[in-house]
């Protein structure tokens, strides 16, 4: 039996379900875990080059006018437009993000 990959459509911006949103719309400080990447090939490969990947774990910490998180010991800065693309789930707050 082979495991099926979940995926989730985000319609105009909203929450995919109930525990998976667009990394934009995620509270500042939260820890997010990444669950999908919903752009197109050669952003997603580039997401991925900078550490933003499935199964990631991620904490923002601005998202004025543009999403600024920490990932793997550095910061990331990304328009909103693309923080709209990461479909993330958030974690427990006592969470640490490596």
């Amino acid at each position: 039996m082979s495991k099926r990959k979940e995926s989730w459509v985000v319609l105009e911006g909203q929450c995919a379900g109930p525990l998976v949103c667009p990394l934009s719309r995620i509270k500042t400080g939260s820890v997010v875990c990444i669950k999908q990447l919903s752009a197109s090939p050669e952003i997603t490969s580039r997401l991925r080059e900078m550490g933003l990947c499935e199964d990631q774990k991620v904490k923002l910490l601005s998202s004025h006018s543009s999403v600024i998180c920490q990932v793997c010991n550095a910061r990331l800065g990304i328009s909103k437009r693309l923080a709209e693309c990461i479909l993330v789930e958030t974690l427990p707050a006592q969470m640490k993000v490596a």
